[in-house]
């Protein structure tokens, strides 16, 4: 099963290496990893999406709590939250092709954010299950390359996960 853990961590050069080296060396495959700053500028909140079983998750959470520069960690996957995930399609798009493209883009409420001779580049954000199914479709069309963030989580309600 898919875990997503919220890594607060102090905002240090190597602290992202550290954490999924940890990873790496228990085996574990990273799905994705995202990185970024948080509202306190000199902490940074990563997110993980990493496969195990609870017990092997649990001892993940335990050997990252035992690195200096993590603050706290949230298995957002216990936690009632919102995920997203953001990608950069870029499609070839001749154009007697482009019609079909932009109405794909439209049904998907996703964006045309660039467009040249022969390729469309398309921008959309949601779930995970929304961006492959957008992958799909377009892959009659040629996608030429991929580009994802990697999903982003946060709690709903008041707390913010560092709180919880």
């Amino acid at each position: 099963m898919a875990h997503t853990l919220a890594v607060l961590v102090e905002n240090r050069p190597g602290v992202l290496t550290r954490i999924s080296g940890l990873i790496s060396r228990r085996a574990f495959n990273i799905e994705s990893i995202a990185a970024g700053y948080t509202e306190e500028p000199d902490m940074t909140r990563i997110t993980i999406v990493v496969n195990g079983d609870d017990l092997e998750i649990e001892q993940v959470v335990n050997q990252l709590s035992k690195l200096v520069d993590v603050i706290k960690i949230v298995n957002l996957t216990e936690v009632d939250s919102l995920d997203r995930e953001l990608v950069l399609i870029k499609v070839k798009a001749l154009p007697e092709k482009r019609s079909d493209i932009v109405d794909i883009v439209d049904i998907f409420r996703a964006k045309i954010v660039d467009v040249n001779r022969e390729t469309m580049v398309i921008e959309l954000t949601g779930s995970q299950d929304k961006i492959d199914a957008l992958c799909e479709v377009l892959q009659d069309h040629g996608i030429i390359e991929i580009v994802r963030t990697g999903k982003i989580v946060i709690s709903r309600g008041p707390l913010p996960a560092k709180n919880l």
